[in-house]
């Protein structure tokens, strides 16, 4: 009897964990064809039109060149806001506007930091961008133009993977775009926010023509090209779900990582605050500018405002900042004095690479603490 017993026992048994593996198999082949959709049409997508061969950005050795899918967008549509600059002879056909949606896109990509990176195998992957890391699409004419800032120091490496993923990712989503380092000179601590509201002006300085501008962070690198860098109808937060966070928001005022707004926003708000030295804050203050001036932040679908951090110690002189809890509880009364009609700093050099245009320049360092007696 206690043999039988224990044979129909082990027999549940068995019969339990093989239920258990098929339903792992079942959901491992669901987030499969979760990632993978895009390639199902492929084949019949190419009897009836040889994308792969007239597509001017189709290249199979790009990493993160997968088959094209078409598809959820996510947020709200551009606003339409700069004019065209681009000169044509009589003799050509008028360039159309470029779509809001590009026929192009891939959709989710294939990000990774394992293979070796290196500035000339970027010049090399995009040689339709121009000296000082510009572009214009040469098929359409934008219906923007984006400068794209990137507060740096000591970040070279990251700046490698970066460019190499976002040139690609820009030309695909026919933008036209001027990429701008930021770098802080000297070693005192960082301000991220300051250096921003330097880019902004300048971008300006360089191109009087930028109506959008998109604040990004070094490391961070979108996982969809469907997540459109420009400008929309209200200040745009593009890195709704980072890899660290577990692909979700936060908080719900979260606005870190990537950012967007236009000229007329940027203003709106007095720019940045400058008075953030250190990590962390400055986002929640710029959070509340935004809100106090009547504005809403604006996303992607979570499912494509997806972002990879490239996983990094922090950096020297840009410890915690003790005072932000403070001062975001204040940017009420202080966004309007401080911002960028108070901004000063020493512009150092400009120089023109090949990929992108570095600016550095020299904006100080913080107060003394008052000593607490």
């Amino acid at each position: 009897m206690t043999r039988l017993l224990l044979g129909v026992t082990l027999e549940r048994i068995c019969k339990a964990v093989l239920l258990l593996c098929l339903l792992h198999f079942v959901i491992i082949m669901i987030l499969y064809f979760d990632v993978y959709a895009q390639h199902l049409d492929f084949f019949s997508r190419f009897n009836t039109r040889n994308a792969s061969r007239t597509h001017p950005f189709s290249n199979s050795s790009r990493p993160n060149g997968t088959v094209p899918s078409y598809g959820l967008a996510g947020g709200e549509a551009p606003s339409p806001s700069a004019k065209p600059s681009a000169n044509q002879s009589a003799t050509e056909k008028p360039l159309q506007p470029c779509q809001e949606m590009p026929p192009g896109l891939v959709g989710r990509l294939l990000i990774e930091f394992s293979s070796p990176m290196s500035m000339e195998r970027v010049q090399r992957e995009n040689p339709d961008v121009r000296q000082g890391g510009k572009y214009t699409p040469p098929d359409c004419l934008p219906r923007q133009k984006v400068a794209i800032l990137i507060p740096f120091r000591h970040r070279e490496h990251h700046l490698k993977y970066w460019l190499h993923y976002l040139h690609p990712i820009l030309r695909r989503q026919k933008v036209a775009y001027g990429i701008y380092i930021i770098n802080q000179f000297g070693e005192d601590t960082f301000n991220r926010a300051k250096l921003l509201n330097v880019g902004f002006l300048e971008a300006l300085k360089d191109d009087e023509e930028y109506d959008c501008f998109i604040f990004s962070d070094v490391d961070l690198i979108p996982m969809d090209d469907r997540n459109l860098y420009r400008c929309y109808e209200q200040p745009r937060h593009f890195a709704v779900g980072m890899d660290k966070f577990g692909f979700r928001l936060p908080y719900a005022g979260y606005f870190g990582g990537v950012s967007g707004l236009s000229k007329s926003q940027f203003l709106k708000i007095n720019g940045f605050p400058n008075e953030y030295w250190g990590w962390g804050g400055e986002d929640d203050d710029i959070f509340n500018r935004i809100s106090l001036n009547g504005m809403k932040v604006s996303r992607p679908d979570i499912r494509i405002g997806r972002y990879r951090m490239i996983k990094h110690e922090r950096d020297k002189h840009n410890e915690p900042n003790p005072q932000r809890f403070t001062k975001i509880q204040n940017t009420k009364m202080t966004m309007k004095r401080d911002g960028i009609s108070s901004l000063q700093y020493r512009l150092v050099e400009v120089s023109r690479q090949p990929m992108y245009t570095n600016i550095t320049v020299e904006i100080g360092r913080p107060p003394p603490r008052l000593a607490r007696g």
